[in-house]
């Protein structure tokens, strides 16, 4: 007798031998190929080390030893059910909700469209958004404290895997009294270095984008740290000084008027924004259904 656990599928035929009176009809039920449910019935014979079932012209029945085995067969499929149900219940409890961490402008202007979207597909998930900036969502994602992450930054640390989900640039921005509100050329790279702006605080995807695009000058000089583009906004909209950030903050103010794009040359501020999630190269469940909406948005002919 072997101590290996016993095949489920063969404690389901034994019990269904003694239901029907038959090898044939039992494995017609089960779905079972005839030859292929003798040598599973074998097998476990084998590995109980006790007769089974007795076989005869007029059908098959339990032996005394088979009868007590089926017995036992039945609480333990019916124990195994429970614990498939268990599973699932613990699946769709799981799949039912997500959490989700994003960058300030992600999470602002770009996930709520998506959710949305989403919401057709998953009618009765529940979200839980966590907005961070970008250097907090990696460490958040990588702990596997969220499903899934939305970036600003280039840089996409080790162990995660990341995929683009939309395109955005930064631009120089100031109040309609300021100076460069009035310039008749573009500022070049060295105007905007040589100049204290109010930036994002170091950590966000904004603020890593222009560190990274001016490197190759010297690092910038901050007028004002703030923790958000909402408060870097508000600022330049008061007249505290210029500012470089997202198209996506800013889009509607310069289209008023309350703002002033002003153009700069020989500097590359475009970026993209990507989703980051850890484990598994393929992401699944609801999270991998937003990244692969969001994707194919991006993708999508306009």
């Amino acid at each position: 007798m072997s101590d290996a656990w016993p095949d489920l599928s063969a404690l389901e035929l034994l019990m269904a031998i003694d239901a029907h009176g038959s090898l044939g009809e039992a494995s017609r039920q089960l779905g079972i190929a005839q030859p292929n449910a003798s040598r599973s019935l074998r097998r476990l014979e084998k590995q109980l080390g006790v007769p089974l079932v007795v076989r005869g012209a007029r059908g098959s029945h339990l032996t005394v030893q088979g009868t007590v085995i089926a017995h036992w067969a039945g609480a333990a499929l019916a124990e195994s059910r429970n614990l498939l149900r268990a599973a699932k219940a613990l699946r769709d409890e799981h799949e039912s909700s997500i959490t989700l961490c994003a960058s300030m402008t992600v999470a602002e202007h770009l996930l709520p469209g998506w959710l949305g979207q989403l919401r057709h597909h998953h009618r009765r998930l529940g979200i839980q958004l966590e907005v961070q900036n970008s250097t907090t969502v990696c460490q958040r994602v990588r702990n596997h404290r969220c499903d899934a992450g939305f970036i600003e930054t280039p840089d996409i640390p080790n162990g995660l895997h990341s995929a683009v989900v939309a395109r955005d640039e930064l631009v120089v921005v100031v109040s309609p009294d300021h100076d460069w509100a009035r310039r008749s050329r573009p500022l070049s790279p060295t105007d905007l270095i040589s100049t204290p702006l109010v930036v994002r605080e170091t950590g966000s995807g904004t603020r890593t984008t222009l560190d990274t695009a001016l490197a190759h000058l010297g690092h910038i000089q901050p007028l004002l740290e703030l923790g958000s583009s909402a408060a870097v906004r508000s600022a330049v909209l008061g007249g505290a000084g210029p500012a470089v950030l997202s198209t996506l903050a800013v889009a509607e103010h310069i289209h008023s008027g309350d703002l002033i794009r002003v153009d700069i040359d020989g500097l590359d501020l475009r970026r993209s924004l990507r989703a980051v999630w850890s484990g598994e190269r393929i992401l699944t469940g609801a999270a991998g259904d937003l990244v692969r909406l969001a994707h194919n948005t991006l993708t999508r002919p306009h």
